[in-house]
């Protein structure tokens, strides 16, 4: 199973998240294949963890933060987001 799929203009990702990192940063994808592994800086308290990962991932995609949406996982490390027509792909997806 892919990390990634395209939904029409939305890409949707599974990413294994790192809280309390040394810095926001995407790392790879998974040996498994199955999720893409993103640090993040914050806290897993009190949902700091999500927002700072949303706005990371808004960032890095070149969107706004409320197009970055949390689809599940929401209290776990493995998370699935949808982010509303991307604009820049810091990371390697292929348009399917």
């Amino acid at each position: 199973m892919s990390w990634y799929r395209w939904k029409d203009d939305d890409l949707e990702l599974s990413l294994r998240v790192q809280p309390r990192a040394p810095k926001d940063a995407w790392q790879g994808p998974d040996p498994s294949g199955g999720h893409y592994r993103v640090r993040i800086k914050a806290p897993p308290v009190d949902g700091k963890g999500n927002e700072a990962l949303q706005r990371f991932v808004a960032k890095s995609f070149g969107v706004a933060p409320s197009k970055v949406e949390i689809l599940g996982g929401e209290h776990a490390r493995y998370k699935r987001l949808r982010i509303q027509a991307p604009k820049a792909f810091p990371i390697e997806v292929d348009r399917e």
